[in-house]
């Protein structure tokens, strides 16, 4: 129990690192305008600074955005937070970009050859560590107490999850012993998801999970954990026999692409799966409450009332999506371990079959 939660804290820091630099630079490129084009180029901090001095918070006068613009403002990633006033058009916003400028004059790019990339923090990528410090909270005072035989409270809360995750998610469809080694990371995704989504839900946040960079690279390392568990159990000789479908070699030309395209349809299943659920139900949110101001002030109860129960069906969604998400990891971790017990299975078994061939030998011999 111990070991599994102290694992899940250095995975889930493990997995920012990795998601931050996919994250921001997802986010980092501005829209060109339409029939113009222009270089691309990231603002230095000068022009940065001087476009705030010249224009304010850099939001036109005048403008009414659409419903549409307004939706997807707030579902998308970008560079600043926003905390909107309920009942004023007023609104603080906090530009990271604009504050990095502003605190250590440099505007977050770095360059690689005639490459730049932007590492500026993201609202998205802002919120990611949000939840791993609550989680790292939260876990560090469900811990058992010096002493304490009986889990109470939140120990217990935790330890029960844990449980779920070892007996019904890893040991259901990963071969032992390979499924308790998986367990800290199954425990990582399956909380991290978790506290992401349900971060999202509450106002002037945001879902991390609906940005398609921030759940490409959790596949990616549910990826990476599936190769590394088929290489383990088959080695790496089963492992790239295996790409061969275990077909004659003339097929081979066939097979191997087919193979290996079906190693990354995985993780694209769980990319798509968990970006599409958590986007299309903030959207149906936000499109809700849009109505009141596209139809009539009289559609208000209406419109509150279906926004507040789709919102109650995310909460649901928000754990199930998390539930799937490390349910599937398992399974792929699974059909890679297994990989490498179906062809030990068969060496003992050509193994059985040499031996009684020669112990019939033996016995009748004349």
């Amino acid at each position: 129990m111990s070991r599994a939660r102290h694992s899940i804290l250095l995975a889930a820091l493990l997995s920012l690192a990795l998601l931050s630099p996919a994250a921001t630079r997802a986010s980092s490129a501005a829209p060109e305008p339409p029939g113009i084009e222009v270089e691309k180029h990231l603002p230095t901090c000068e022009e940065l600074l001087a476009a705030k001095a010249l224009h304010g918070d850099g939001h036109g006068e005048g403008h009414s955005p659409s419903p549409a613009e307004v939706i997807f403002h707030h579902v998308s990633d970008s560079h600043a937070l926003e905390f909107e006033s309920p009942i004023s058009a007023g609104h603080i916003t906090v530009d990271f970009k604009q504050l990095l400028c502003e605190k250590t004059g440099w505007n977050g790019v770095v360059h690689l050859g005639s490459l730049e990339l932007d590492l500026t923090p993201t609202k998205h990528l802002f919120f990611m560590w949000v939840a791993a410090i609550a989680l790292f909270v939260l876990l560090w005072r469900a811990r058992p107490k010096e002493g304490q035989l009986v889990p109470k409270g939140g120990t217990n809360f935790v330890e029960l999850l844990v449980l779920f995750v070892r007996d019904e998610i890893a040991r259901k469809s990963i071969p032992m012993p390979q499924a308790d080694r998986s367990v800290p990371y199954l425990c990582t995704a399956f909380f991290f998801i978790l506290s992401i989504n349900v971060l999202g839900l509450i106002p002037y946040m945001a879902t991390a999970s609906g940005n398609i960079a921030v759940t490409a690279g959790l596949a990616l390392v549910t990826f990476g954990f599936t190769q590394v568990a088929g290489i383990r159990a088959a080695g790496l000789g089963g492992y790239l026999k295996h790409l061969t479908g275990g077909v004659d070699w003339w097929l081979w030309p066939i097979m191997i692409p087919v193979e290996f395209i079906g190693l990354f349809t995985k993780p694209f299943a769980l990319t798509i799966r968990l970006f599409a659920n958590m986007v299309a139900g903030h959207i149906v949110i936000y499109f809700l409450i849009a109505l009141i101001f596209m139809v009539t002030a009289f559609f208000i109860p209406i419109s509150v009332g279906l926004a507040f129960a789709i919102y109650l069906l995310e909460l649901f969604v928000s754990v199930v999506q998390a539930y799937v998400f490390t349910m599937l990891s398992s399974v792929f971790i699974g059909f890679g371990v297994a990989m490498g017990h179906h062809g030990h299975e068969a060496g003992e078994h050509a193994a059985q079959d040499a031996e009684h061939s020669s112990d019939s030998k033996v016995h009748h011999h004349p």
